[in-house]
Order: structure tokens, then sequence, then C-alpha cells
């Protein structure tokens, strides 16, 4: 899943590099007004990124697909957690639709972990990512897929209909997983990763979070373990706290230090490291097909 950026964090807290503009420009008022207009379900706006403005601009979106109720309790978070709606195979379609409405050049495709459904929730990645390719055949994508419980036919299914992008987010460092992903598992994330390449994507993708009590030596420690499993990209962002009953923010890490992971992780061979505060999963994810 990706994060999103908290509204409850008091202003004097935040350090000045964490101040978002409001998005502004032609491109991102004319494609508010479709997402409005048509009730378009995107994880930009539900999610409030502070990068919209920048990637509507530059024709990217991001779409959440099988409901908005997660099977899991991350503890970084903001989707609610509970039994989700029974699944809608119109919701392709949708998807597809939205896409062609938007003129988006870049899909970004993500969902809640649904561990309550046989499959996982992996028919419908499957089918949504087929939709969008009928209805809009000049549309690249990323799928930033759930570990799937690493079950490989299930991640076959993603593998087969051939994004040209796969992403999978490890989030944070070995030692804090058990808190901050409760359900998850470090080296399961991994496997899911290794797995993908190992089918031949050829594109993989993770991203990690700070600011939740993790030391420098094992963010660097996780950027080594994600190129050991031949990893290609990685998103590296501020954590932000969505709601009081979330994990709450232990530090605000400093330009400085994001830079240094960022030489740090391209020093280490990975094809695109994007590395600052303001990052989510999908930030400048239209490069990432390179």
């Amino acid at each position: 899943m990706e994060t999103t950026v908290a509204s409850n964090i008091l202003p004097e807290r935040k350090p000045k590099w964490l101040r978002v503009k409001l998005p502004t420009g032609k491109k991102y008022t004319e494609l508010r007004s479709l997402v409005d207009k048509y009730k378009l379900n995107t994880i930009c706006t539900s999610g409030s990124c502070p990068n919209m403005g920048e990637c509507w601009g530059e024709g990217t979106a991001t779409f959440m697909i099988l409901g908005n109720v997660c099977t899991r309790s991350c503890g970084f978070c903001g989707v609610k957690t509970g039994r989700p709606e029974t699944v809608d195979w119109d919701e392709p379609e949708k998807v597809a639709r939205s896409i062609k409405l938007m003129q988006i050049k870049h899909a970004v495709l993500t969902s809640v972990d649904r561990d309550d459904l046989k499959d996982m929730g992996s028919i419908m990645w499957a089918e949504t990512v087929k939709a969008v390719r009928r209805m809009n055949p000049e549309t690249t994508l990323e799928t930033l897929i759930p570990d799937f419980q690493g079950i490989e036919k299930h991640i076959d299914r993603i593998i087969d209909v051939a994004p040209e992008v796969v992403s999978h987010n490890i989030e944070t460092v070995r030692r804090l997983t058990r808190d901050v992903r409760i359900q998850a598992k470090y080296d399961r994330s991994l496997g899911v990763l290794k797995y993908l390449k190992s089918q031949g994507q050829r594109r993989t993708k993770s991203g990690i979070m700070l600011g939740l009590g993790e030391e420098r030596e094992e963010v660097i420690q996780t950027l080594h373990d994600l190129r050991a499993n031949d990893v290609d990209v990685v998103t590296i962002g501020q954590y932000l706290q969505p709601s009081k009953k979330h994990l709450p923010v232990k530090s605000f890490i400093n330009p400085d230090q994001f830079k240094e992971y960022e030489d740090i992780g391209l020093e280490l061979g990975f094809r695109h490291v994007e590395s600052s505060a303001l990052v989510r999963s999908s930030y400048k994810a239209q490069k990432h097909i390179n």
C-alpha cells in the first residue's frame, strides 16, 4: 500500500522541507474537475498525496482496486481495517474508463490486502490490467501489489499480464517489521520481489518509509537486501502519522540524509532511486519503466 500525507501533525512540528504547496496548473485543474464530475477513485485524492499536482501534470495517477477496507492492520497505514465488501467485478472496466477519461499516460494500480479471498484478489488484479490494456493501449502500467501471502500461483497472475513495472513495498527495516506491518514478514516480501525477477519480470521496485525509529545502518542493510534480490528501483520517503491511532513519527529525516541514501542506493546498482521527504511509492513512476 501507498503511504499518505498526514493532516493531523501540528504545523509547528513539521520541518520546512515538509511544507507542501497546493497543487496548481491547468492540467491539474482539468483532471480534478474530471475526478469530481465522474467520481473517479484515485488514491492521489483520497490519500491527499503531496505530489498530486506534479504527477497529474506529467500524466501519471494511482488507482486503488478491491475496495477501501483492508484485511490487515498495519500500524502506518490510513486505510480502514475490517471485513471488506464483496468484490465488484465491474471494477476493471471502471478503472480502465477512468484512465481513458483522464488521458493518463502512466497508471499505477494498487490495492488493499484481501486475505479473505481464496485468490487473494489476484484474479481481479489480472483482469484490471487486461481491461486497462484494452481500453488504453498506449498507457504504461505499474502494479503496486500486496504480498499475496507469498503464494506463487497468485503472483504468477501478475507476471502473466506483464505490467511494465511490478512493485511491492518492504516499507521498513527488518527489526521494525513486526510492529509496522503486523501481518507481513520482511523475508516474505523479499521473496516476492526475488520471485518476480526470477520469473522474468523486467522491472521490479520497492519502497521504504523513514522516521519510525530505524537506524542508519538498518536502512543501508535494507537497501543491500533489496538489491541482493534484484530489485531495480527503490523509493525512500518520510513517514507521517495518518491519525493518533497510528504509529507516531519518531523523527523527521534531514534532506542531507535522504541524499546520502540515494547515493548509496545508486552505488549499490539500483537503476533509479527516489529519495526525499515527500517521495511516495508512485512518485515519478513514469521514469521507472526505462
